[in-house]
């Protein structure tokens, strides 16, 4: 058990309330029923999971490139320079994931923005600060992007809903995109947040509840809960796996590696042929290296991955881990 999970109460909201919050006026009020205990209780106990860095907010994960754009990205940083580039890198608003991994291309990020030009420009100003050549290794297919952790087993994610490549575009409205800043920032730890939020936004508390329900229907926030730092849990030996798939085998093989236990991202992104020949990539989160060799041993066998090219990389160092950028910078902030 972690430090500062100090009860069931605190066990219960990080492993029930991961998705599904209420969308109402009093969401802590309703999670407070359905635990026995009362509103305050409720947001206290959050707040100093918060504050104790076992979850990182309470608010909405956006699906990419729905309202915003996204990239993976990484570079090749000197071994006595990456302490710098790192923090290069991670000082960049649009980038909201900075990694070590075991991996000549040993920094690892995700940048994000409101468009395609903004993630353009945030990765030129990256190899311009770091002086290093940077991948872009754009998503091409989702077969998988969900995480949900417990205190004890990494959680099969609920019923995902379709893919944002396999949905019909939607309507955006105006001010979407700074409702989902709010909610990827976190929600405030208030009786009624969305009350907060639509003050903050110049709307009606109706209006903010109404349009989040419509976009979790539209699929634009997959998850809405409590968003754990997984490392902090005791999940601390991550692999990012990537293979080399032939294309006309590379969907089915996706699909299959997805549905593999122990399996919590799985996607198809942009190859660069020379440099980075892999197309297929998924995530294994674990306990010990040794835990995550094995689900990974399975899951390729499963997927008829064995004989393909591919590339283990775990983690070693979390630089930076944040919510997406979607709105504009000076509205973002």
């Amino acid at each position: 058990m972690e430090r500062d999970v100090r009860d069931l109460m605190d066990v219960q909201l990080l492993e029930n309330w991961q998705r599904g919050l209420p969308i109402v006026r009093r969401p802590f009020a309703v999670i407070a029923e359905s635990l026995g205990s009362d509103e305050l209780e409720i947001i206290e106990r959050l707040a100093r999971l918060q504050t104790s860095g076992i979850i990182a907010r309470v608010g909405g994960v956006v699906r990419p490139n729905t309202l915003g754009a996204s990239t993976l990205a990484a570079l090749a940083a000197p071994d006595l320079e990456v302490e710098d580039v790192a923090a290069q890198i991670a000082a960049e608003p649009g980038i909201n994931h900075v990694y070590l991994r075991e991996n000549n291309w040993n920094i690892w990020f995700v940048a994000t923005g409101p468009d395609r030009e903004s993630v353009d420009a945030t990765l030129r100003r990256a190899s311009q600060k770091t002086g290093q050549h940077v991948l872009d290794l754009r998503l091409e297919k989702p077969y998988h992007i969900d995480l949900g952790f417990t205190l004890t087993g990494c959680k099969a994610a609920a019923p995902d809903v379709a893919p944002a490549a396999d949905r019909e575009p939607f309507d955006r409205r105006p001010g979407d995109r700074q409702l989902a800043q709010c909610l990827t920032r976190g929600l405030p730890l208030v009786p009624r947040p969305f009350q907060d939020i639509a003050a903050e936004l110049g709307q009606r508390e109706e209006h903010v509840i109404q349009r989040i329900k419509e976009l979790c229907d539209l699929g634009v926030f997959p998850r809405i809960g409590v968003i754990v730092r997984h490392r902090a849990l005791g999940w601390r030996s991550n692999a990012m796996v990537v293979w080399d798939v032939a294309p006309e085998d590379v969907d089915r093989a996706g699909q299959a590696l997805a549905a593999a236990p122990g399996v919590n991202l799985c996607y198809r992104r942009t190859r660069h042929s020379q440099q980075w020949p892999y197309n297929l990539y998924c995530m294994i989160h674990a306990k010990t290296r040794e835990e995550a060799l094995e689900l990974l041993g399975k899951a390729s066998a499963s997927a008829g991955l064995d004989n393909c090219p591919r590339k283990i990389l775990f983690s070693l160092r979390c630089f930076k881990q944040t919510g997406a950028m979607v709105a504009p910078s000076e509205e973002a902030a």
